[in-house]
């Protein structure tokens, strides 16, 4: 059976973008510090292809000949870092690259705000139960 031209072209370009973007291009290789925090990163891939050609017929070829083909493939691919994973033994975050978003900062912000609301808590309590009892030392 015939097998166009354009087929082996295609198939070319994509081996050779499966090659280059696989499961660690997009989430990178852990890299471990001394005291076991691991990074690791996150990028966002992104890839293009195109191709085209086309057959022009010739007189002088014989019927069971195939026109002759004329065409081209063009492949490109970006990687751009997005973010950072920061795991360490009680911790997990996710470190954006660029500018976060408010709902990001916000959902950060929370466990240090309930800390602080506490603490509060916690301050007005003793000084709740030091009055109670200096008024009962009376």
């Amino acid at each position: 059976m015939f097998e166009h031209p354009i087929n082996g072209m295609m198939n070319s370009a994509m081996e050779n973008l499966k090659e280059m973007v696989d499961v660690n291009t997009i989430v990178g290789e852990p890299v471990v510090s001394g005291d076991g925090t691991m990074v690791i990163p996150v990028s966002k891939v992104s890839f293009g292809l195109a191709a085209g050609g086309g057959e022009y017929s010739n007189k002088e070829i014989k019927p069971e000949n195939a026109n002759p083909f004329a065409g081209g493939v063009g492949a490109g691919v970006s990687v751009n870092p997005m973010a950072f994973l920061v795991v360490t033994k009680t911790d997990v975050k996710l470190i954006p690259v660029q500018g976060e978003e408010p709902y990001s900062r916000l959902i950060e912000a929370v466990p240090s705000m309930v800390n602080k609301v506490a603490a509060l808590f916690k301050n007005n309590d003793s000084k709740t139960a030091t009055a109670s009892e200096e008024s009962t030392e009376e």
